[in-house]
């Protein structure tokens, strides 16, 4: 059945799939969605072609992309997308690919798109397949790909501007046919994207594995990844994006928060922030997360968006409290805002330098500092493709000059990076704090010419402003606590509310024991959040949730959800996953491996070894990308899920891969001269008699090297 004949099901909505098992309507809608999953399930139709179909112009879309193809690789390009079709095909599609092409800078193939209304995470139940393992990937992709959660849905991209989860809808088609009629006993190996197969395997082994952009390291610019875009034949995965973990900007907001309060720890004396102004700019994908994160922190939060989709989109959410587009407006309530101390969340719609200049404008009229907390969380990571809109032009120019000049779109962002840099020079030498987050804005500032990096740092690591993780949560990382996950695949919010009652008591439990200070803190942190994360509508998309645990708390948790799902108290299976921004799962110099100072700090053996040992300890699929967070060529991270069905298998798998998944982020930690980690390693092998870690001897003083220096 063809993409466009199953677009007349009905919708189904979550108020309905609530209704009693035995109620008619129930069973009815039950059936319509299953009838859609299948069809959707059912491979790529082209017996008849589907008609031709636009994309849809009311929704948000992806910038076009700069190919910098020759004509010959254009022909390679149309070449590489007719391949998924039969030569019967090949005269019909040929011409609109090329449109495509031509037009988008990428061949998306819009005629197989389906109704991109429709996808989301629908109950595990009504899925096809033969392995439930292989149905919750399907989940998981059609969770990145809600409308309510994807940037981009209709381009495939999650978050941050070019996060793909596939390259075409060709590759979408595919790779559900594949997940919907395998079985325990084959793997599914996908390309940046591309579906290779499937491949016999065990069932122990992970059903899918996942790979974006891995390149020849010289051929790792954004100049090579614009070309192999639109040539079809690699992507930029993101972190969660290519390896079908995100859940929405729920999975920042708790990370946010964390970093917020522990900036007030740190930069104002404490975590009360109430009437206290945090400044950033961001409501896209990841960073739509910040005004949450302001309120659930109990500050004033100002944040800048030049996209009407992307702003209105978060306030119709409800995570975004109040819009202004008027920078007279906005410095009138920020006043009255600081006066209230109440916590609420303002988006400005327009460009953050213009509120970052306006700021300046006000101190420079009143004396009055009117930001304490500053930041910014644009796509930095790809700021001449759209990631980050120059001052100097309206939204819709802006996109214009993209497409068309880009090498003076390219100038413009340089000028107007520059220009927020001196703006914010300005406020923090007269008391805000700012720091980096890690998105690469201070790294791109630097490239453009803003004197960003510190004079006595001869390996340009290090910024004259924090950085999130170097300054502020590379510690928390390195204590082994990061950013797990888990997935209700029944799709019932109940579920996720026993699930959030069951990880309460879990770090209840651990919090009887004896704890360092550093560590204890940490679980008070996540104990409050896990209270008050059902009262904060954070759920977009898949029922989700997430919190900041270490070894011991994530694989409790994991197992009392295992043994919920066992006997009954759980409806369905718990997908468990993680943030790839982790303590094992990224290298990345400019953020998570920031406050490694050994000289390893480029390296790549962690986030490899990570996906290596997660594929054969139990992960049910395991992802590695170059590129997320801060870009193309600058990061190598790895990925993983994993079903919790009840069974004693899963129990197994989740003991195994979670203390490996942690505790070798902490070794190589521990090797490079964290104390944290080496506090924690320590604990880490005095817990498990068959882990045993190389440790560090320090030199504890440099004038031993000196001396030996001089001989």
């Amino acid at each position: 059945m063809s993409a466009t004949t199953t677009a007349t099901a009905v919708e189904t909505t979550p108020a309905v799939l609530r209704l009693r098992a035995g109620d008619e309507e129930t069973r009815r809608a039950d059936e319509e969605t299953r009838q859609f999953l299948v069809d959707l399930c059912s491979g790529l139709s082209v017996t008849p072609l589907p008609p031709s179909r636009a994309r849809d112009e009311t929704l948000a879309h992806a910038p076009v992309r700069t190919t910098h193809l020759s004509p010959e690789e254009e022909k390679t390009a149309l070449r590489n997308a007719l391949r998924y079709f039969p030569e019967s095909c090949h005269a019909e599609l040929a011409a609109e690919f090329a449109a495509e092409l031509r037009r988008y800078g990428h061949i998306y193939m819009y005629r197989f798109m389906p109704d991109t209304s429709r996808i989301r995470a629908y109950p595990l139940r009504l899925y096809p397949g033969q392995s439930r393992q292989a149905t919750s990937i399907i989940l998981m992709i059609m969770n990145n790909l809600d409308h309510r959660v994807a940037q981009f849905p209709q381009e495939l991209v999650t978050y941050g501007g070019n996060g793909q989860v596939f390259s075409n809808w060709a590759q979408f088609r595919l790779t559900l046919h594949y997940l919907s009629t395998m079985t325990d006993r084959q793997t599914l190996a996908l390309y940046s994207g591309h579906p290779l197969g499937l491949f016999p395997s065990t069932p122990a082994a992970p059903r899918a594995v996942v790979t974006n952009g891995l390149v020849i390291p010289n051929h790792s610019s954004r100049r090579d990844y614009d070309r192999m875009f639109a040539l079809g034949v690699t992507q930029y995965g993101q972190m969660t994006a290519g390896s079908y973990c995100y859940i929405g900007p729920q999975g920042i907001v708790h990370g946010t928060t964390l970093t917020v309060l522990n900036a007030g720890r740190l930069y104002l004396g404490s975590a009360e922030l109430v009437g206290r102004v945090f400044l950033t700019s961001g409501l896209g994908g990841m960073s739509g997360a910040q005004a949450k994160a302001a309120t659930v922190s109990g500050c004033v939060g100002v944040i800048a968006e030049v996209s009407r989709e992307a702003i209105y989109k978060r306030h119709a959410q409800g995570w975004l409290d109040e819009v202004i587009d008027d920078l007279d407006s906005l410095v009138e309530r920020v006043r009255r805002a600081r006066q209230e101390r109440r916590p609420v969340s303002i988006g400005f719609h327009g460009n953050a330098v213009s509120v970052w200049e306006r700021m300046v404008e006000e101190h420079r009229r009143s004396g009055e500092l009117l930001v304490d907390l500053g930041s910014d969380q644009t796509s930095c990571h790809a700021p001449f493709s759209g990631g980050y809109y120059p001052v100097q032009l309206g939204y819709d120019e802006a996109r214009r000059v993209l497409a068309a000049e880009p090498d003076r779109f390219r100038q413009l962002v340089q000028e107007s990076l520059v220009r927020q840099i001196a703006a914010i020079d300005y406020l923090t030498e007269r008391g805000m704090a700012f720091w980096d987050y890690g998105n690469a804005f201070l790294l791109e500032a630097g490239r453009a010419g803003a004197n960003v990096h510190r004079a006595d740092d001869p390996t340009g690591l290090r910024f004259r402003y924090p950085s999130y993780v170097q300054d502020i949560m590379g510690d928390i990382f390195s204590l082994g606590f990061g950013p797990f996950r888990w997935v209700c695949a029944s799709a019932e919010p109940e579920d996720l509310a026993t699930t959030d009652r069951i990880a309460e008591r879990v770090m209840e439990d651990i919090m009887k024991d004896e704890l360092p200070e550093p560590v204890r803190q940490q679980y008070r942190d996540n104990l409050r959040w896990i209270r008050e994360a059902g009262q904060h509508g954070l759920v977009v998309g898949s029922q989700a949730r997430i919190l900041y645990s270490d070894c011991r708390g994530r694989s409790a948790i994991a197992l009392a959800f295992n043994e919920a799902v066992r006997d009954g108290t759980l409806q369905g299976p718990v997908i468990i996953s993680r943030d790839h921004h982790d303590v094992s799962g990224t290298d990345s110099p400019y953020r998570e491996t920031s406050n490694v100072y050994d000289g390893s700090a480029f390296t790549a053996d962690m986030a490899v070894q990570n996906c290596i040992g997660d594929a054969f300890r139990g992960a049910t699929w395991v992802s590695l990308h170059n590129g997320g967070g801060v870009g193309w060529g600058e990061v190598v991270n790895g990925g993983f899920g994993m079903v919790l069905d009840g069974s004693p298998e899963a129990d197994e798998r989740a003991r195994n891969m979670l203390h490996w998944d942690v505790n070798n982020g902490i070794a190589r930690r521990s090797w490079s001269g964290n104390d944290n980690a080496d506090l924690a390693i320590g604990r880490a092998m005095e817990a498990e008699p068959l882990l045993r870690v190389t440790r560090a001897h320090r030199v504890r003083e440099d004038t031993l090297l000196e001396e030996a220096l001089k001989q």
